[in-house]
C-alpha cells in the first residue's frame, strides 16, 4: 500500500468534523393499581403512589397491590406501593471509548503498542511483549491466503496462536482488493472475483469465531481512497460493485457502500469477537471530502479508526536516485520532532483528531515505520532512517489526547528497517514506555 506526503495542519483544518459524546441515565417505573369494592355500596380505590429505582437508561416495570375500604355511602380509598428495578445500557462518552475497547480486548487501560509483519521467533528472541500482533491476509483465488496452509484458512489460527504465545491480541489486515494490482478496481464488477472475495471474508470470520477470543480486523487499506477518486460527489453508493449475490449480504446494495456495510454485517453476524476498523486513505487530493466519504461508508459504525503515517521508512524515499521499491514523488518525508516546521508530528496528530471527532471512534495507528533516527539523509536496505518509533513511544500522551488507543509498528516492504536491523531500538523504546505508560482516560 502507498501513502503520499501528509499535508500540514493548516491545509487539513477544512476536513474537521467535530462532535462530542455524551451520556445520561434515567429510570422510569410504572405502577399498577387495583380497584376495590365493598359489600355495601360501591367503592373505587384511588390511584396508588408508586416508587421505583432503576440504573442506566432503562424503564422499570412495577406491580402494586391495593388495599381498599368502603363505607355505606360508597366512598373508598386505595393505596398502592411498588418498587421497580432495571438494568440498562450505559452510554460511553467519546473520551472513554479507547479505554472501553482496551478492556474488551482484555488489555490494560493504557496506550497499546503492537508489532506487525514480524516472525514469532524474531519477536521472542528479543523478549519483546507486544499488545497487538498483526499480519496481512492477501489475495483472491490462486495463491491467496486461504491456500497458504491446510486445511483452507488455517493461517488465521496459526497467527492467532502465535499472538497467544506473545500475550498479544491477533490483528488481521484484510488486503484482498489489491489482488489485481494496487489501485486496480476492475474486480468490483467481476462475478468470479467478487465471489472469491466474499468467500474469503466469510472464511476469515469463521476462523476468527473458532478462535473465540478478541481479534482486531483492519479493512482494506488504500481501497477506500481509490474508490473515492472514481465516485460521484464523494459518494460510495455511486461506485458499482457486486455485493448482494453474497448470501450473507442479500440485503445490501451493489456498490462500494454495500461492500463496507457487508463487511461489518458479516463481522457482527459470524464473529462477534471481531473488532473492526476502516483506514482513511489520507490521499492529498481527497482531504476535503475524505471525512464525508468515510461517514457515507458507515465507518463510524465500526469499533476503531485505522490511522496511517507512511508505508515505508522516510529515508527510503530520500535516496537519490530513488530505489524501485520506494519510487514516489514528494518531499518532506522525515518529520520535524521539534514541531516547528512542516511536516511534523503536531500536524499529523491534528489530522488524527479530525477523524477521531468526526467518526467518534478511538484511533489505532498501523504499519508505523521502524526506522532509526539519523541526521544522515536516506540510508540503505534494512537501515533507512525514520523517527516515528522514537517520537511515538516518548510522546504517547499526545496520541492519547487525540483519541489514541495504540500504535502498531511494522515494515510495509521487505527492504525497510525491521526489529532485526534496528539495533534494538524498538525493544529499548517499547520497554521504556511500558515502564511508565500513558493511561487511557
Amino acid at each position: 500500500m502507498k501513502l503520499p506526503t501528509i499535508l500540514a495542519a493548516s491545509l487539513l483544518v477544512a476536513t474537521s468534523a467535530c462532535g462530542g459524546g455524551g451520556g445520561s441515565t434515567a429510570a422510569t417505573t410504572t405502577g399498577t393499581t387495583t380497584t376495590g369494592t365493598t359489600t355495601t355500596g360501591t367503592t373505587t380505590g384511588t390511584t396508588g403512589t408508586t416508587t421505583g429505582t432503576g440504573t442506566g437508561t432503562t424503564t422499570g416495570t412495577t406491580t402494586g397491590t391495593g388495599t381498599t375500604t368502603g363505607t355505606t355511602t360508597g366512598t373508598g380509598a386505595g393505596t398502592t406501593t411498588g418498587a421497580g428495578t432495571g438494568t440498562g445500557t450505559t452510554v460511553v462518552t467519546l473520551e472513554k471509548k479507547a479505554a472501553a475497547l482496551a478492556a474488551k480486548l482484555g488489555k490494560p487501560t493504557r496506550f497499546l503498542v503492537g508489532l506487525g509483519s514480524a516472525d514469532l521467533a524474531d519477536v521472542q528472541k528479543q523478549n519483546i511483549t507486544p499488545d497487538i500482533y498483526d499480519q496481512y491476509l492477501v489475495g483472491v483465488g490462486a495463491g491467496s491466503w486461504p491456500t497458504w496452509n491446510s486445511p483452507s484458512g488455517a493461517y488465521v489460527q496459526i497467527v492467532a496462536q502465535n499472538a497467544d504465545k506473545l500475550g498479544a491480541i491477533p490483528m488481521f489486515t484484510l488486503y484482498q482488493m489489491a489482488s489485481n494490482g494496487d489501485g486496480n478496481l476492475s474486480g468490483l464488477t467481476n462475478t468470479t472475483f467478487m465471489k472469491g472475495y466474499w468467500d474469503n471474508v466469510r472464511l476469515m470470520f469463521q476462523q476468527i469465531k473458532t478462535y473465540g477470543k478478541p481479534v482486531l480486523v483492519n479493512f482494506e487499506p488504500d481501497f477506500w481512497g481509490y474508490t473515492q477518486r472514481i465516485s460521484n460527489n464523494a459518494d460510495p453508493a455511486t461506485v458499482p460493485a457486486q455485493v448482494n449475490n453474497n448470501p450473507d449480504c442479500a440485503n445490501q446494495p451493489n456498490s462500494v457502500a454495500g461492500i463496507s456495510q457487508c463487511l461489518m454485517q458479516m463481522a457482527r453476524a459470524i464473529a462477534p469477537n471481531a473488532y473492526v476498523g476502516f483506514p482513511p486513505a489520507l490521499f492529498e487530493d481527497l482531504h476535503s471530502t475524505a471525512m464525508s466519504y468515510m461517514l457515507k461508508l458507515g465507518a463510524d459504525k465500526a469499533d476503531f479508526i485505522v490511522m496511517q503515517t507512511l508505508d515505508r521508512d522516510a529515508g527510503c524515499f530520500e535516496t537519490v536516485p530513488q530505489v524501485s521499491y520506494c519510487s514516489r514523488a514528494g518531499t518532506g518525508w522525515y518529520w520535524d520532532e521539534s514541531n516547528l516546521t512542516s511536516p511534523n508530528f503536531k500536524d499529523h496528530f491534528a489530522l488524527a483528531k479530525t477523524y477521531y471527532q468526526g467518526l467518534q471512534l478511538p484511533v489505532l495507528w498501523w504499519q508505523t515505520p521502524l526506522g532509526v533516527p539519523s541526521t544522515q539523509i536516506g540510508g540503505s536496505s534494512g537501515k533507512y532512517r525514520d523517527n516515528k518509533v522514537r517520537y511515538f513511544l516518548t510522546h504517547a500522551s499526545e496520541m492519547v489526547a487525540v483519541g489514541g488507543l495504540g500504535a502498531v509498528f511494522s515494515t510495509g516492504e521487505v527492504n525497510q528497517t525491521s526489529i532485526n536491523t534496528d539495533g534494538g531500538q524498538f525493544k529499548t523504546y517499547s520497554t521504556s514506555y511500558l515502564a511508565k505508560p500513558a493511561a487511557l482516560p
